[in-house]
């Protein structure tokens, strides 16, 4: 059910990154196309009890699978989506650095992930990231260390937004 206080899209990014949670962390990435519910129900309309509540909804998230190996950055530069996909969200796991870190960033490519994954600063946190066709987006987060809040913040993955903007062009 869609809740009067919170944009459809917030809703659908917070629903997706519960989804992923309840299967823990150390996950890979997890990407879905947003479909219009309404082209869904009237390519096949039995999908309205499979739906339940969310056959109310504007969006609906459907899960894609067998994603393409590689650094997220390459991963989202051979994704492109068909007319039919409104949207999309990325719900991903991320290190991040405090920036008294920045000086001490290994030359090497290579050498980077795993200096951050060992960094006693360190936070891993969860981020699911949302943009449309039409230019909407939002993100939210929630850190492991904190399993219970998720922040929802659209300011907090701008590289993960125009890599998924680029999906539509």
């Amino acid at each position: 059910m869609t809740s009067p206080n919170l944009p459809e899209l917030t809703e659908v990014v917070l629903e997706l990154e519960r989804y992923v949670a309840a299967a823990g962390w150390n996950q890979p990435h997890r990407l879905f196309a947003l479909a219009h519910t309404a082209d869904l129900l009237a390519y096949d309309p039995g999908l309205t009890d499979h739906l339940g509540d969310a056959a109310s909804r504007l969006l609906t998230p459907i899960e894609q699978e067998n994603l393409p190996e590689g650094p997220l950055e390459q991963m989202l530069g051979t994704i492109g989506w068909p007319d039919e996909v409104e949207g999309c969200v990325l719900v991903t796991e991320l290190v991040v650095l405090p920036p008294s870190a920045e000086e001490d960033i290994p030359y090497e490519d290579h050498e980077i992930d795993i200096w951050a994954t060992r960094h006693p600063e360190r936070q891993d946190i969860r981020v699911a990231v949302a943009v449309t066709r039409s230019g909407k987006f939002t993100s939210c987060l929630r850190r492991r260390d904190d399993e219970g809040e998720v922040v929802v913040d659209p300011d907090i993955a701008d590289a993960l937004f125009d890599g998924l903007f680029a999906t539509f062009l």
